[in-house]
């Protein structure tokens, strides 16, 4: 086995208090790789169709990889999956920071949670061992007392601690998991799962060694990312994922006023340049990585400390420009209670704004709020909802299940109003600017998700700009409202790119087109960790296996063509901005769906084909 991985995964059953170890042969770890294609891998293996997502039958998967926990910047992200409590269908999200790296030290590559725990309870991972502990004393705690009590109980301030919040415990569908405060699974509601089981925090402590099998050429490539990345220059490191806000308001992108406008008349002051020169405190980072991307801001007058992070741009904007709010302090504030519920921004923003469109049009009154003015941005107004929301408490508790089901038990309309795809609200991207991103939030396997691929502005530099696309093929340029065939098989071939990312723990911050990291150096360096000899082409066909597979899953779940459908606002044009009176076509959107489908090897309706499970050594699967 080779030195990188360890060739276990780890599970646990809370119903019966129970551990084993399931070794994995090495031909599964270069067919999947580990993250999110390793995690679908046993969820299709292991968990029945047609289960409660809260239920005991789920399956809570936490999987790294076989480059997890070595030193090359960006590959220490790691996978959380199961059913999605929020979509009723497939579940992922991914994290950075060093819980992954320490749950590799620790002797394991993975852990697979089974069943429901009886009492509280937390997991103690560390040299090989599994220890199930009481965690009676931090149910109910936000989630900076659980990391110091945690940190006290063990006696250890190294450790590193994955936990879900008050939110999860009270069964938030949109519920987010978070190791060290820090560093979010922020998607699908997957903290909601981990709090049906009873199980507030699993706790690693790590002395194994990882090491690359061939070190020289790992170190050929760690040399080749220090003399190709500058961070003095680098916006993500400077301003973070924030520091595009002014950008995309002036394209006329900026979701605000719930997707009616793309353009904030206070943009600026929640942009990331403006955190950098007031509120931000330190730059952090993830395991090993230079870019140091993270925020980490303080507004004493507020309560907000650094002890928490900062801001990303999606919760800027989801709590900021979606809602009206233009105050930085108080979005810092808002983001804050976000961190300690561990709740998704995303979705607790879109909820808030969908909440406050409903408000404007009269369909909700103070009545229906709890005496909560919901008007275009109150900021005080989000603050109080979004502890509503955490606690399940009055009208917190309609919002707590989403925008798709908080609509159709409101009703009088709200539905159009409720922006969401498989039921996951919509991130912060417009797609009516980069319309690709219509193929993205449609056909992610989580529902709306703009992480699935490549967006649009990195295909009008090609051919310009060496921005890594066209180790692919793909060479010639595209304007980003261009949903041609060309646009299509853009988006496949970048889909099959983050896909393999999220497999192999790559951070798309590092990798191309974002990053330096070219895709032939993660080639080299994936062969060094393992001494295999895998081609570019079978790396991406692990991506192309991974999308497949999570299809797989929705499928049986009585997913399809029917689900692959976007909001009818996004048909709807753009009330100011650059892009005022901008719509998606409908038929357009649809015909280059019906494109994709026949790209991927599907059939007309979206269903895998034989074929092409055949060609993806996928039969097992069907």
């Amino acid at each position: 086995m080779p030195s990188s991985y360890n060739g276990k995964i780890l599970h646990v059953d809370l119903t019966e208090s129970r551990t084993w170890i399931e070794e994995l042969d090495e031909l599964i770890y270069r067919k999947y790789l580990g993250g999110g294609a390793l995690a679908s891998y046993f969820m299709l293996r292991d968990m029945k169709p047609g289960i409660d997502p809260l239920g005991p039958d789920n399956l809570l998967i936490f999987m790294t990889s076989v480059i997890n926990g070595l030193p090359l910047s960006g590959a220490n992200r790691y996978t959380a999956a199961g059913k999605s409590p929020l979509s009723g269908g497939y579940g992922e999200a991914e994290a950075g920071g060093y819980w992954g790296p320490e749950l590799k030290r620790t002797g394991f590559d993975g852990v697979i949670v089974h069943g429901k725990a009886a009492k509280p309870t937390y997991l103690f991972l560390h040299d090989g061992e599994c220890e199930f502990r009481d965690a009676t004393q931090y149910w109910g705690k936000l989630a900076g007392e659980v990391q110091d009590g945690l940190e006290e109980e063990l006696g250890d301030k190294r450790i590193n601690v994955l936990q879900t919040g008050v939110a999860g415990e009270n069964l938030v569908l949109y519920a987010a998991i978070t190791n060290q405060l820090r560093h979010f699974h922020g998607r699908a509601g997957l903290g909601a799962v981990m709090g049906s089981k009873n199980l507030k925090a699993i706790v690693t402590r790590g002395r194994e060694r990882v090491a690359a099998e061939e070190r020289e050429k790992s170190n050929g490539v760690l040399q080749w990312f220090r003399d190709n990345y500058d961070r003095e220059t680098d916006r993500m490191h400077l301003h973070g994922t924030a520091g595009g806000i002014n950008g995309l308001d002036a394209d006329g992108i900026l979701p605000t006023h719930n997707f009616r406008d793309g353009s904030f008349e206070h943009a600026n002051a929640i942009s990331g340049t403006r955190m950098s020169d007031t509120i931000l405190v330190n730059r952090g980072t993830c395991y090993a990585c230079t870019v140091a991307c993270k925020r980490e801001v303080e507004v004493p007058e507020r309560g907000v400390s650094a002890k928490y992070g900062g801001m990303e741009y999606e919760i800027i904007g989801a709590l900021g420009s979606l809602c009206g709010v233009g105050d930085m302090a108080a979005v810092a504030e808002a983001s804050q209670w976000v961190n300690r519920y561990v709740l998704d921004g995303i979705s607790t923003g879109v909820s808030i704004a969908f909440a406050m469109e409903c408000y404007e049009n009269g369909i909700l009154t103070q009545e229906d709020t709890d005496g909560i003015d919901l008007t275009w941005g109150n900021a005080d107004a989000v603050i109080a909802m979004i502890h509503k929301i955490g606690k399940r408490e009055g009208f917190g508790n309609v919002l707590a299940d989403g925008v798709k089901r908080a609509a159709e038990k409101i009703g009088k309309g709200s539905e159009r109003f409720a922006l969401h795809v498989k039921g996951q609200e919509l991130p912060m991207h417009e797609p009516r600017g980069k319309v690709s991103l219509s193929l993205a939030y449609s056909l992610s396997p989580t529902g709306a998700d703009h992480m699935e691929a490549i967006h649009d502005p990195a295909f009008e530099g090609l051919g310009v700009l060496d921005n890594g696309l066209s180790e692919v093929g793909l060479l010639e340029p595209m304007d980003r409202r261009d949903l041609s065939g060309e646009k299509v098989r853009a988006f496949f071939y970048s889909q099959a790119i983050w896909s393999l990312y999220n497999s192999v723990g790559m951070c798309d911050f590092v990798g191309i087109p974002i990053g330096a990291l070219k895709l032939h150096q993660l080639a080299d360096f994936v062969n060094a960790a393992t001494g295999w000899d895998m081609t570019m082409w079978e790396l991406i066909k692990v991506g192309e296996r991974a999308n497949t597979m999570s299809r797989l899953f929705n499928q049986r779940e009585g997913f399809g063509e029917k689900d692959d459908n976007l909001p009818q606002r996004m048909f709807e044009p753009l009330q100011n901005g650059k892009l005022t009176g901008v719509a998606l076509d409908k038929k357009e959107f649809v015909h280059a769906r019906s494109l994709y489908y026949q790209m991927a090897g599907w059939g007309n309706h979206g269903e895998p084909t034989e074929a092409k499970l055949s060609e993806l050594g996928l039969t097992w699967a069907n």
